[in-house]
């Protein structure tokens, strides 16, 4: 695949691969960071700040691309498109049964299900876990339903300054998948097993250099 240079060429390249994580993982070279020419990757500026290209586009590329974003690749962040999104919500939800309502997760999606899409800090607080201390725990929790395709990520909500210039690495605007693409869009008339065989078999024409046990830990 050629080097990506434009949030356009990202669209039509996720497009094209059906899924794509967004950093490096279990395959070598199958992710958006690894995609695009240098000039759009990370880099560290002399006045102490940085720029990153790549983590711009997320929100356009979630919001016009119309694509699932989440940490959906062995709880690392990433792409689906509408057209792959039923088989891994299919079987992904056979993995992750619906959690009772008196657990963490199961108040998070009761949350979401009741006030609509949320920025995780406000979720958090919604849950109760108001202390400095809980926030990586409750990102757990959060992690565990977006690998469930239970939660999603609708777009990213950014700070600004007394001038009107966004800073820092933004907020998820958290939504669960139903809500945002309906439930036709979350439905699959496949069994899982058939939905995780049609998902690997079509990851083995796009990625033929990859492992079985590659391409089993992307999958999930």
């Amino acid at each position: 695949m050629k080097q990506v240079e434009d949030c356009a060429g990202m669209m039509d390249l996720i497009g094209e691969a059906g899924m794509l994580p967004l950093l490096a993982g279990s395959v070598p070279g199958f992710s958006a960071d690894e995609m695009v020419v240098p000039e759009c990757r990370y880099v560290r500026l002399d006045d102490g700040g940085w720029d990153w290209p790549l983590w711009d586009w997320k929100g356009p590329l979630v919001t016009e691309g119309g694509f699932a974003y989440g940490k959906f690749f062995a709880g690392k962040a990433g792409f689906v498109t509408m057209e792959w999104w039923p088989d891994l919500c299919n079987w992904r939800r056979s993995r992750y049964p619906v959690p009772d309502e008196d657990t963490v997760e199961g108040a998070i999606l009761e949350v979401l299900q009741t006030c609509g899409n949320m920025i995780t800090r406000d979720l958090r607080s919604a849950c109760g876990f108001d202390g400095p201390k809980l926030r990586s725990r409750f990102d757990s929790y959060v992690t565990r339903l977006q690998m469930a395709c239970r939660v999603v990520t609708e777009d990213f909500v950014y700070p600004t300054d007394k001038y009107g210039n966004r800073y820092g690495w933004g907020w998820a605007l958290l939504n669960t998948p139903e809500h945002l693409f309906g439930h036709d869009a979350c439905s699959c008339p496949r069994t899982p097993a058939e939905s995780r065989d049609r998902l690997l078999t079509h990851l083995r024409e796009l990625l033929p250099q990859a492992t079985e046990r590659q391409l089993d830990r992307l999958l999930g």
